[in-house]
């Protein structure tokens, strides 16, 4: 039974997209079964081989964890009004382990800190060098500093640099700003062997829009749907990121349907579905028989928002799954709920996976009202361990942790020149940098963003948290199998939640919560 259920989703979804790849017999099943788990083939020898050297080199988000540390220590106290200016602590990013620390950016490093022995000056010379032999003797045993050493002389001057453009930025000076940039601009490339060199491309290549925007008013850039969903498709593949995000709220999901005859799915931006084919499986296979299934896709493009409900719609008929698919074309928090279409008897979950291509969802105050008046049995929430709130530094240096950590796990497994690595960066994670660098803030939106969608809802008085189970728990696991444990992915459970990070830092972290007033 489970064999030929797997070869009519296998080619239910080669209809869909011919790359795409679901393993339907283990990963999303309520009881996984790791004996029937089927791993990929290996990479090549030759990707092998690179990543072996990645490995020992692609400490870039370590080190940038350690110099902007020293940045933020050396800045003088000061206040201000504007709040696209100031520095303020950002207790967002989470650092998987033992270590806490209430800076900007949690450390991974403990105590240990370079000390910086000479600072650049706008009108000479720059001369930066760093230091960490006075602690080197504390702290040998708990920390490794020879990852430290790892960046040649280039990396240590671009990012240096970069980080000197971010604070020019911060305080308005847009000339001296200007002039670093077109200096980064000719120094990286988002080509380059190093991962330090193409993040540092990519953030220049967005403080060049902001400063860019700041002289000549806001510009919010148009969105290639297609080449950002392929992007999309393509990290999905290639990382157990995505797949954590689709298989863990699956399964919360489907643990609130159980039972249920008519179930209703909101998705806040739903893309191309291709979280939802394992869901519709399970539930056409289910026990106590399929449910009827109504789905409110959310999205920007209406063109894109049809061809997913139309894929979805021959997809659950070829199923025998009872299905409608309602598209909308707006931001949820722009909604009231009769746009929702609502009926008596239907258990209704929410769904979003979030992310920083663009503003999916509108005000996050307008969001969050609209959750509790639809009082939904489930809410599943993905959320990227990263602020779009706070002053601009303060989305510097958060984006500047988070994203060289994504690049470095993409450095371990691809070689430089690598095409899908190229696309993932390059359509994937430099667009979301640019947002929020160049087209976020809330000097530049006019609204603050909630820094912890957990922490919002947790605080308010409609949800209560429901803790991801074991299952979800094993879903992850077996996601992560799919990638040699020397990759250094690391799956952690934390209160109620799941989180997934690289190398000790939590990136995605997943939770499920529900309203008191649902039935």
């Amino acid at each position: 039974m489970m064999r030929g259920g797997f070869e009519v989703v296998h080619g239910a979804l080669d209809m869909m997209q011919h790359y795409e790849q679901w393993d339907y017999p283990s990963i999303g099943f309520p009881n996984p079964c790791p004996n029937s788990f089927t791993k990929p083939p290996p990479p090549p020898l030759a990707v092998i081989d690179n990543r072996s050297v990645n490995l020992e080199r692609n400490e870039l988000s370590e080190w940038v964890e350690h110099i902007t540390k020293q940045l933020i220590d050396d800045m003088p106290d000061s206040s201000t009004n504007n709040a696209d200016h100031g520095l303020q602590p950002d207790h967002h990013h989470t650092t998987i382990g033992p270590c806490e620390d209430n800076s900007i950016i949690p450390s991974v490093l403990g105590d240990l800190r370079p000390r910086k022995l000479m600072r650049r000056s706008y009108d000479g010379e720059e001369s930066f060098s760093w230091s960490n032999e006075q602690q080197l003797g504390v702290n040998q045993s708990n920390i490794n500093c020879e990852s430290h050493n790892k960046l040649d002389e280039q990396g240590l001057r671009l990012i240096t640099l970069l980080l000197e453009c971010a604070v020019a930025i911060s305080v308005d000076n847009l000339g001296e700003a200007h002039r670093m940039l077109l200096e980064l601009t000719q120094m990286a490339s988002p080509y380059g062997p190093s991962c330090a060199e193409r993040v540092v491309a990519y953030f220049a290549k967005a403080m060049a829009s902001r400063v860019l925007n700041s002289w000549l008013g806001i510009c919010s850039p148009l969105t290639n749907h297609k080449s950002v969903h392929c992007a999309f498709q393509v990290f999905n593949n290639v990382s157990p990121f995505i797949k954590f995000a689709h298989f863990t709220s699956n399964q919360a999901i489907l643990e609130a349907f159980h039972r249920r005859d008519r179930v209703h799915i909101i998705d806040l931006d739903i893309m191309q579905g291709l979280q939802w084919p394992a869901l519709f499986h399970i539930l056409a296979t289910r026990n106590e028989g399929p449910p009827h299934l109504r789905m409110t896709g959310m999205g920007t493009s209406m063109e894109v928002l049809l061809e997913t409900g139309k894929q979805l719609f021959n997809f659950a008929k070829r199923l025998g799954l009872s299905f409608e698919f309602h598209p909308i074309a707006k931001k949820f928090g722009d909604i009231d709920a009769s746009m929702l279409q609502l009926r008596r008897g239907e258990t209704l979950a929410v769904h979003w996976l979030q992310h920083s291509l663009y503003d999916a969802t509108g005000p996050d105050w307008k969001t969050l009202r609209l959750l509790e008046e639809l009082s939904p049995r489930v809410v599943t929430l993905v959320e990227q361990e990263i602020s779009h709130g706070g002053s601009f530094l303060d989305r510097f240096v958060g984006s500047l942790h988070y994203y060289s950590t994504l690049f470095d796990s993409l450095g371990a497994y691809f070689p430089s020149d690598d095409p899908n690595r190229h696309r993932v960066e390059h359509c994937l994670l430099y667009r979301e940098i640019n947002n929020i660098l160049a087209i976020g803030g809330p000097a530049r939106s006019g609204e603050d963003k909630f820094k912890h969608w957990r922490s919002e809802l947790a605080m308010c008085n409609g949800f209560s948290q429901v803790p991801m189970s074991g299952n979800s728990m094993a879903q992850a696991q077996l996601i992560l199998n799919m990638f040699p444990p020397a990759h250094g992915y690391s799956l952690i459970p934390g209160d109620g939640t799941l989180m997934l990070g690289w190398k000790g830092t939590s990136l995605f972290t997943a939770s499920s919560w529900t309203s008191h007033a649902s039935r």
